[in-house]
């Protein structure tokens, strides 16, 4: 191993330099003292020449602790960095800015001759082309990112590299020698091509099979290659060749950037051709067939991809599906070749999970007759992938159109269950009318709840959290489980004995509960065991799971455990969707579990599912523990349900564009014994504040208007009229005032829909 003087060259010269000046400081120390001590300066002189050679003897021992002590910490971080590099099954070098290299490990030593001292440009050219240019692209890349891999393409190999940013000017370099590729020693013809389909190199097979150093792919091949996209990977494309025009199957061995490294598979009737491969060996999925779709053959990766094949037996279309238009058709366009091959994504028929494939056929000759070769590639993940874009897509627009909905439905819920109410006030239960406004008060109330399921989809509803321990509210709710399960389900709760608080709204909680036991329950026709498990679960590291992660911390868990019929694979991931449902017409409305989403998202938790057909599933929620001792204090009070026959006094400015809004609200604050002055906007509520002999006791506005909003218009008018009382209504829910709130004082929340009960006794609370 090099020496501290080696691997720290510019701490170590440093050091020289400075212990040469701590010597010299020394020295005029001790003669300094030694004249004050002997008398041979005059004796005036003594105290202070005395006091000065202290002073030198001092800062000298300093400096030398301070030198000892950066040795000290040089070796320590040498002995670090040499135990971590030697570690590394990989060829590492530690190098500055510069280039100049610091430390090595023994694999860099033995692989590339690499010494402290030397250039790192200088012991790469054994390996790279020009390193001096790739070097200065990674630590470029590695400055601002701190970190940069790529794998360079050279001389017929891929060297993996990758460069670490240690500190202000160190780099640690990686070179992976072990994984470099000898395409050179490939039976295969192996190329690399760059931008435009240009070959940067080929190995010895590739130059044999055409019989000379090929420069472009488009020169050999006979087929059209896609302009946008000149090879495209999976295809089967003809090439010239000194034996005449051959098929060759495209596939993807390594790439980086623009770069890739392409292996042309021979596809020939010759099998005993050197250089040639089997059918069953070659390396992507591959299935000959007939153009009647019937599979001639297939190889054993093809058979892994797509499940159990029968060659001469079983036919394309039996085995794969999802085209706009007929597989038959798809085989004849590409048998008469009206069209250049391209992909197709199709969905297997297996049973045992959902697979997709994308598929690539191509049209050759063998032994005189047509047929077809179809490119298999596994793209699962790619289709999880878009269709989690296009279910993010959909849940967003569903989310805007809810928030829209509810507005509208609000408002038109408010005036028809307002107005409702104000009859009711008018008969009483022996009128014959009296029955048919109950009907309609409760079937505003349903659509109501409609409204509030759709918002919790959207997360937009209104929460009023506090602080919870489960073990109450699921006592609380026991008895209505039970009652909702029925006599055949059996209900079992088992409760972690330290469960921690959480803070959450205990009437969307418990609706998040009854949705899970209610879906449990459907899924047991037949009768069953229904389990209720809460627990704390601690997290020292995130956990990812469904393209989500969560973050450590403390958690409570919350199962619900059901041993019905199960969820099918297939439609696992779809449960949470909004409007999907597979009871029958008229059983379900698709937005139980949707809602169970929105809300337990919108509390700051999560939700998984777990199934196996036939023995049942797990429904698992986790929740943040709560740090707060005491439930904070809610936004608004909430509004009683109960009739009361409250009444007040006082001037109420009603601001509403909504005029059957207006008109409802109006003539119930009258009746409760409040002086309402009506404005249809926000202007108009500030001209009518125009009069300064006005006396207004409170504000009740709409939020969202047109022109100016309400929080705007309450702003200005609290300018000179400080003391006044607000109460805000709006179909939205409070996200309608942003991320901030009201920021207004003394104002209070109404959500519509709301009944005349809840309006009046909103104004006399704030009022009183």
């Amino acid at each position: 191993m090099s020496s501290v003087s080696e691997a720290f060259p510019r701490l170590s010269d440093a050091g020289v330099s400075d212990r040469g000046r701590y010597v010299s400081l020394g020295l005029i120390a001790f003669l300094l003292c030694l004249l004050a001590a002997f008398d041979v300066l005059p004796k005036q002189w003594n105290a202070g020449v005395a006091t000065v050679g202290l002073t030198f003897f001092a800062v000298t021992g300093f400096a030398f602790l301070r030198t000892w002590v950066t040795k000290r910490i040089e070796k320590n971080t040498k002995d670090v960095l040499t135990t971590l590099l030697e570690q590394d099954m990989a060829a590492c070098i530690v190098a500055d800015q510069s280039g100049r290299i610091v430390l090595v490990n023994t694999r860099a030593n033995a692989r590339l001759a690499a010494d402290p001292g030397k250039l790192i440009d200088e012991t790469l050219r054994s390996v790279l082309a020009n390193p001096a240019a790739v070097l200065l692209r990674l630590q470029t890349l590695a400055k601002t990112q701190g970190k940069a891999d790529e794998n360079v393409v050279t001389r017929g190999q891929s060297i993996p590299v990758s460069v670490t940013k240690l500190d202000h000017d160190w780099f640690c370099w990686r070179f992976a020698l072990e994984t470099v590729q000898p395409w050179g020693t490939v039976g295969l013809p192996v190329i690399t091509i760059g931008r435009n389909a240009v070959i940067l190199n080929a190995n010895d097979a590739a130059t044999r099979f055409f019989g000379h150093a090929p420069t472009t792919l488009a020169e050999l091949s006979t087929t059209e290659l896609d302009t946008d996209d000149p090879v495209d990977c999976g295809r089967v494309i003809r090439v010239k060749t000194p034996e005449g025009d051959k098929s060759v199957l495209v596939s993807l061995l390594r790439q980086s950037g623009v770069t890739r490294e392409l292996l042309l598979t021979p596809i020939s009737d010759d099998d005993t051709r050197p250089g040639a491969t089997s059918f069953a060996d070659l390396p992507v999925p591959i299935i000959q067939l007939a153009p009647s779709g019937e599979i001639r053959e297939a190889n054993r990766l093809a058979i892994q991809l797509v499940g159990e094949i029968q060659p001469g037996k079983s036919n394309i279309e039996e085995i794969m599906h999802g085209l706009g238009y007929s597989i038959r058709d798809w085989l004849a366009r590409t048998v008469e070749q009206k069209s250049a091959p391209k992909s197709e994504f199709l969905r297997l028929t297996r049973k045992d999970k959902e697979v997709f494939v994308q598929v690539t056929l191509s049209r050759i000759t063998k032994d005189g007759q047509v047929c077809l070769i179809a490119v298999l590639n596994d793209a699962t993940e790619l289709k999880t992938l878009e269709a989690q874009f296009v279910q993010g897509q959909k849940m967003q627009a569903v989310g805007q159109l809810a928030g829209g909905v509810a507005h509208d439905f609000n408002n038109l819920l408010t005036a028809i269950s307002g107005h409702c109410d104000l009859l009711l006030l008018r008969h009483d239960q022996n009128d014959p009318n009296y029955s048919d406004l109950v009907q309609i008060n409760q079937n505003a109330n349903r659509a109501a709840a409609l409204v509030s399921q759709l918002l919790a989809f959207s997360r937009k509803q209104t929460l009023r959290p506090e602080v919870l321990d489960l073990r109450d509210t699921i006592s609380d709710l026991i008895h209505l489980l039970n009652r909702l399960v029925g006599e055949k389900v059996r209900l079992t709760l088992s409760h972690d004995p330290v469960l921690k608080p959480v803070c959450a709204d205990k009437r969307q909680l418990e609706q998040v509960l009854m949705n899970l036991v209610v879906n449990a329950r459907d899924a047991m026709p037949d009768g069953g065991e229904i389990r209720i498990e809460t627990e704390v679960l601690n997290l020292e590291r995130a956990y990812s799971r469904d393209r989500a992660t969560v973050l450590p911390g403390e958690y409570v868990m919350v199962k619900v455990i059901d041993s019905g019929v199960g969820i099918p694979p297939d439609k696992l991931q779809k449960v949470f969707e909004p409007f999907y449902t597979t009871k029958r017409t008229g059983e379900g409305t698709g937005l139980g579990l949707s809602t169970v989403y929105g809300i337990v998202k919108q509390t700051g938790g999560f939700i998984f599912v777990d199934s196996v057909m036939g023995t049942g599933t797990e429904f698992t929620v986790l929740l943040p523990v709560s740090t707060a001792t005491h439930t904070p204090e809610p936004i608004t009070a909430a509004a009683p349900e109960e009739q009361r026959s409250t009444q007040g006094e006082g001037v109420v400015l009603l601001v509403e564009d909504e005029a059957p809004v207006r008109a409802f609200a109006t003539r119930a604050l009258r009746l409760k014994g409040y002086t309402v002055l009506e404005a249809e906007s926000a202007e108009d509520a500030l001209r009518v504040l125009d009069d300064p002999n006005l006396t207004v006791d409170i504000f009740v506005t709409d939020v969202v208007m047109p022109g100016m909003d309400g929080p705007t218009w309450v702003r200005e008018a609290m300018k000179t009229r400080p003391d006044v009382r607000v109460v805000f209504m709006s179909g939205y829910t409070e996200g309608a005032f942003g991320e901030t709130g009201p920021e207004i004082e003394s104002s209070t929340f109404l959500p519509k829909p709301f009944s005349l009960t809840q309006l009046t006794e909103a104004v006399f609370q704030q009022l009183n």
